[in-house]
């Protein structure tokens, strides 16, 4: 009795101690799963290992607790928790925002090919230009053109972000613009059928408004992943006109894609270092120009306070190379790099991954760069850029005619 009694006793142990001992699997909500891969992303990838001095795995754990009954509830969430980084750009990016960044990086969208903007003294609603080849230019849009309503909607009601919502579109829908012209003030009404387009990042021209001395303007409006393409065409046409120097005009470009500001670097530079990168570990690594520039004439870069990220690494680099000279005003100041990721509903997440340093090893976050010659101007409207009001522009001008003057002298 006393043997069955200790068998049975042994058998009731086991069973406990399985019992006991057995975790049972917890099931992850959809919500707090893409909370979870938010977490992991960042814990992977975040250039500051103390986390702004903080328990990542505890803020995982206090963040878990939160009811997520809905993605509104996620979203706020995962906000609440990137904000303990006190980075602005580390951030979550909704699905419409993530898929729109997508599109202005990659240089191609679809719509009527309309460069819009408020025209500061009237607040209308105006065309910049159209695209080459688009609806828009192929109806006969103009530049200057007053775009009065959308579908119907007044643009007076309308944001520029709003009016530009709603003018893109799928392929093959179309839209109805009311525009009045700029020249004789006729009011018409366009049908446009949208398609694919590709967004220019460039804009070129020829300055001859010095005697035997013609001067390549570029304006580079963003780095896309076409911009490199296309300054590269705008350069090389320049040179074929006869141009003698240049003005590569980085104002209010607020950056873009990292390897668009390398690869645009390399068009300019000789074999030399374009900008140095310093991930969490502190690891130094770098971006080299290894190939001939594509010309060695005179270069002025304009930069104001709009002038951040790509358009700062590509200016530092020809700073600090002794390219080119920088004028205007101090840039923004932001020396971090973020890399974007998807998450599983199709939002995004952008991460500081990594800071950069100058070729010089200036580390610029939050401190700018330092043009070489300060000029400040007020604010002007779009289509006074290049003109007798863009006092960085006539600076530039005379800077290049003095340097060929005195390159004459010393021949």
């Amino acid at each position: 009795m006393k043997k069955i009694c200790l068998n049975l006793a042994i058998i009731l142990l086991i069973f406990c101690s399985n019992f006991i001992y057995t975790p049972k699997a917890y099931a992850y909500s959809e919500e707090e799963k893409i909370l979870l891969q938010s977490w992991r992303l960042v814990n992977e990838a975040y250039v500051d290992e103390s986390f702004n001095h903080q328990n990542w795995w505890q803020i995982r754990q206090n963040f878990l607790k939160k009811p997520l009954h809905n993605r509104e509830e996620t979203y706020t969430a995962i906000r609440e928790m990137l904000a303990l980084l006190d980075d602005p750009y580390t951030r979550l990016l909704p699905p419409e925002n993530y898929h729109n960044l997508q599109i202005t990086t990659s240089g191609e969208l679809s719509g009527i090919g309309l460069q819009i903007s408020i025209n500061p003294e009237n607040n209308q609603l105006e065309v910049v230009t159209p695209l080459p080849s688009s609806p828009a230019e192929l109806a006969g849009i103009q530049p200057r053109d007053q775009i009065i309503t959308i579908d119907g909607i007044n643009t007076q009601t309308l944001t520029l972000d709003e009016a530009a919502n709603k003018i893109r579109g799928e392929i093959g829908t179309t839209v109805a613009i009311e525009v009045k012209r700029q020249n004789d003030g006729k009011i018409k009404t366009y049908e446009l059928k949208r398609d694919r387009l590709s967004l220019s990042a460039i804009s070129s021209r020829l300055d001859n408004s010095q005697s035997n001395y013609p001067i390549g303007y570029l304006r580079l409006n963003q780095f896309s992943g076409n911009a490199t393409k296309d300054l590269a065409h705008a350069l090389v046409q320049l040179e074929r006109e006869g141009a003698q120097g240049y003005i590569l005009d980085l104002r209010n470009n607020p950056g873009g894609l990292l390897q668009a500001g390398i690869e645009i670097a390399r068009l300019w530079l000789q074999p030399s270092t374009i900008v140095y990168t310093v991930n969490r570990q502190g690891v130094l690594g770098s971006y080299d120009s290894d190939g001939e520039a594509l010309t060695d004439k005179p270069l002025v870069v304009l930069v104001n306070q709009g002038s951040a990220s790509a358009s700062e690494i590509l200016a530092g680099a020809l700073q600090d190379n002794h390219r080119g000279i920088l004028i205007g005003e101090k840039t923004f100041g932001k020396g971090l790099i973020q890399s974007l990721f998807e998450l599983p509903d199709g939002a995004g997440i952008a991460i500081t991954v990594a800071k950069y340093e100058t070729p010089s090893h200036k580390d610029i976050n939050k401190l700018g760069i330092t043009p070489d010659q300060i000029v400040t101007q007020d604010p002007i409207s779009y289509f006074e850029i290049g003109t007798e009001k863009d006092i960085q522009y006539q600076t530039a001008i005379s800077y290049l005619a003095t340097a060929k003057n005195y390159n004459n002298s010393n021949m």
